[in-house]
C-alpha cells in the first residue's frame, strides 16, 4: 500500500509540474505574442519583431518537447514562419490574423495538459 502512494504521489506531483511548466512556458510566449501583435496593428512591425518572437519560441520548444506532442510545436512553427513572411511583404491583415492564430494556440495548448477532470478522462 505504502508503494502505491509513493507512485500515486510522485505522478501527481508530475502531473502538477507539467501543468506548472507548460503554463508558463506558453504565457511568456504570449506576451511576445501580445507586443508583435500591437505592432503588426500599427503596421510599424518589422521582420525583425517576428524574429525575435521565433527566436523566443525557438527557446521554449527545445523543453517543450519532453511535455507536448511535437504536431502542436509543428504548428506554432509553420504559423510563425508565415507570420515573417506576411510581415516582411507588409500584408498587414494576413499577419495579423495569424497572430490571432498563435495567439490562440498559445492558450489553447496549455489547457489540454492540465490536471482537469476533462483531462483524465
Amino acid at each position: 500500500i505504502v508503494s502505491i502512494i509513493c507512485v500515486a504521489v510522485i505522478l501527481f506531483a508530475g502531473a502538477m509540474f507539467e501543468d506548472y511548466f507548460v503554463h508558463k512556458q506558453f504565457n511568456d510566449f504570449s506576451v511576445a505574442l501580445d507586443c508583435l501583435y500591437d505592432k503588426i496593428e500599427t503596421e510599424q512591425a518589422t521582420e525583425r519583431d517576428v524574429l525575435a518572437v521565433q527566436d523566443n519560441w525557438l527557446k521554449k520548444k527545445k523543453n517543450l518537447h519532453a511535455f507536448i506532442p511535437h504536431t502542436e510545436i509543428k504548428e506554432v512553427d509553420l504559423w510563425l514562419s508565415e507570420t515573417i513572411t506576411l510581415v516582411r511583404d507588409k500584408e498587414w491583415a494576413d499577419a495579423i490574423s495569424k497572430v490571432e492564430v498563435l495567439r490562440e494556440l498559445a492558450e489553447q495548448i496549455p489547457k489540454t495538459f492540465e490536471v482537469s477532470f476533462q483531462n483524465v478522462l
